[in-house]
């Protein structure tokens, strides 16, 4: 049996620019990273800079010539081998059209694993 508690299935993803706020909403700084995989309900991203956990995160993700803007809450981040950072996030109340691109791309990864 799997420990796995996730609610959606993941897929491999893209590059991606995030800005960081604190729970107050200002912003803290900017980075870039990637996503190391996506489902409707979450992202784990990789960074280069520890993001503290209930911090929030604006992404703006390129899906081909689409530019999707989500936000999501940083649920934990983990150290990894490289000075690399796993940040998993709670995908906040993506508009219509966001997840409409959202599931677009969850699609195409789904026919890609086959």
């Amino acid at each position: 049996m799997s420990d796995d508690k996730r609610k959606h299935e993941r897929y491999s993803a893209l590059n991606l620019s995030y800005i960081c706020e604190d729970k107050d909403g200002d912003v803290l700084y900017e980075g870039m990273g990637r996503t190391l995989n996506v489902s409707e309900g979450g992202i784990l991203l990789e960074t280069n800079f520890y993001i503290s956990p209930d911090n929030n995160l604006t992404l703006e993700i390129s899906l081909e010539d689409t530019l999707v803007d989500l936000r999501g809450r940083v649920i934990y981040c983990n150290e990894q081998e490289g000075k690399k950072f796993h940040t998993g996030l709670e995908l906040l109340e993506p508009d219509t059209n966001s997840l409409a691109i959202l599931h677009q791309f969850i699609k195409i990864f789904a026919e890609q694993k086959g």
